[in-house]
């Protein structure tokens, strides 16, 4: 399957298996998307993100997100991508935003890798804002 934008789609499956109320979600692999799902999993907002291994013959591995929930709530109360490849966004070190007041995390595109925006401004690095997460 072919997607112009591979972050979206990651965003919008979990987004979609919040809301059907699914434990686990499966994403096609890939190393950004490997690099979020840590992301993800360090910052407390999934349980466990699992790379698994292409099958032979399959050119692709897939990252295993479990889903994590407060009770009946989930932990994600919001994913909103923010630079789209028809609208980069860029931010300078000292612009790098801050979600919910510090509640929520920016996942930011460096020089120097994939990190959030604490991350980032603690590295003193700017970038290509992705998403946000809260």
């Amino acid at each position: 399957m072919l997607v112009t934008d591979p972050i979206a789609d990651m965003l919008a499956r979990i987004r979609n298996a919040m809301l059907a109320r699914h434990e686990h979600v499966s994403i096609p692999g890939s190393g950004i998307k490997r690099r979020i799902a840590e992301i993800l999993e360090a910052e407390g907002f999934v349980s466990t993100a699992v790379w698994v291994e292409p099958a032979k013959g399959s050119p692709q591995g897939r990252i295993d997100i479990k889903l994590k929930w407060d009770g009946r709530d989930p932990v994600i109360d919001g994913l909103k991508r923010i630079s789209r490849p028809g609208c980069r966004v860029y931010a300078g070190r000292d612009d790098i935003p801050e979600v919910r007041s510090g509640l929520g995390v920016a996942v930011v595109s460096t020089s120097r890798g994939i990190m959030t925006n604490k991350d980032a401004r603690r590295a003193g690095v700017g970038g290509e804002v992705l998403f946000a997460v809260w």
